[in-house]
């Protein structure tokens, strides 16, 4: 039996998830860090989620073709969570293919079903796919908001701001900690948009003004709390971002000064540069940006101290490349021991890739950031 054949029957286990099943119940408790000192993020991207079963796969080898589907991409976070025991999952966009799907609502709760099964916390950003069927781009994030264990926002309250889906989440330190109440991870999300809506400006959507601005203010005053009495830290507590479509930084690199492979032929990033690299640069505390839609391009690489890595496509209904494992991207941050020999702030972020072969393959090992830098 080949490895698909394994992967299908893996699925057959799946149900419908019921309205009860996913939607939100109470607020969700923060984020800490637990006793083994380590913070771990999952990030799928690109899951373009339809039908289920009847849906077919895109880009795989003919033999793997029949009975392949959307159930191929849910056994894949499965197999993840087991493998990983992710401490939060982040979905980067596209999470369903909304024009092949029949009804958007089920098409989301059926995308999201394995995460909440798992009982994790988890949060999502919208790509340029997830509007096309028969919700609307704000409808689909108001949908998401209300399901069971996201810690999703549709934007902060009380401002006005471009797009759906922009928000931060911290991460505490470990309890009994000198800085178990302080965010020792800042996590930004970012809606990038979908498609340009300036007249005579084609191509995709970007992270806008509003946003830029919203996200400074929010990095400063994150900041100044970390910095502050009780336990004033010396500098920033280090910041991820995430968000769906590429800058147009991400075509900075080559296979000199990347880890990883760029196989789609380019960035497909926005026609206009809204400087959001800059923004990020000038805030201080950012350490990595992870984005998806480009779905064969997996590269992680390092401009003036911000890596910019794309995760490389998970979903089988999005197009890949027919041999090409689709795989997901970790983040684990690790804190540094303190001088009694508890815990401290963090003291190093590291990467990598696993691919959905038969052995979830662990590649491209590499070192985000480490406190000193």
């Amino acid at each position: 039996m080949n490895r698909l054949s394994l992967f299908v029957l893996a699925c057959l286990c799946l149900a419908s998830p019921g309205a009860a099943a996913v939607r939100r119940q109470g607020p969700p408790s923060p984020l800490r860090f637990g006793r083994s000192g380590e913070f771990k993020i999952l990030q799928v991207a690109d899951m373009h989620y339809a039908n289920g079963e009847s849906t077919p796969c895109e880009n795989v080898l003919p033999d793997q073709f029949r009975g392949c589907s959307d159930l191929n991409t849910s056994a894949f976070i499965r197999r993840m969570i087991r493998a990983e025991r992710p401490d939060l999952v982040v979905f980067t966009g596209d999470n369903i293919f909304g024009s092949d799907s029949a009804n958007s609502t089920w098409s989301l709760d059926s995308a999201f079903a394995p995460v909440m099964e798992a009982g994790l916390p988890w949060a999502a950003v919208l790509g340029n796919h997830d509007q096309e069927g028969t919700l609307s781009r704000e409808g689909v994030m108001r949908h998401v908001v209300g399901m069971r264990g996201t810690l999703s926002r549709v934007n902060p309250e009380g401002l006005e701001i471009d797009g759906y889906g922009n928000y931060h989440v911290e991460v505490h330190g470990a309890v009994g900690s000198v800085v178990s109440n302080k965010s020792v991870v800042n996590l930004y999300f970012l809606d990038s948009g979908d498609y340009s809506t300036v007249a005579g400006v084609g191509g995709y959507g970007w992270i806008k003004a509003s946003q830029q601005v919203w996200f400074k203010q929010t990095s400063d005053r994150l900041q100044r709390e970390y910095m502050r009495e009780p336990e004033p830290q010396k500098g920033p507590a280090p910041g991820l971002v995430y968000f769906h479509i590429p800058l147009p930084e991400f075509a900075s690199f080559d296979s000199s000064n990347y880890t990883g492979v760029g196989m789609d032929g380019g960035v497909g990033s926005a026609s206009v540069n809204s400087g959001f690299f800059t923004t990020m640069l000038e805030a201080g505390d950012v350490k990595g940006a992870f984005v998806g839609h480009d779905h064969i391009n997996d590269y992680c690489g390092e401009l003036t101290g911000i890596h910019l890595c794309y995760a490389g496509g998970f979903g089988y209904h999005a197009y890949g490349k027919a041999g090409w494992s689709r795989r997901a991207r970790v983040v684990s941050a690790s804190l540094e021991k303190a001088v009694d020999g508890g815990w401290g702030g963090v003291e190093s972020i590291k990467t990598w890739k696993r691919l959905d072969d038969e052995e979830l393959s662990t590649i491209d090992v590499q070192v985000v950031w480490t406190k000193g830098q």
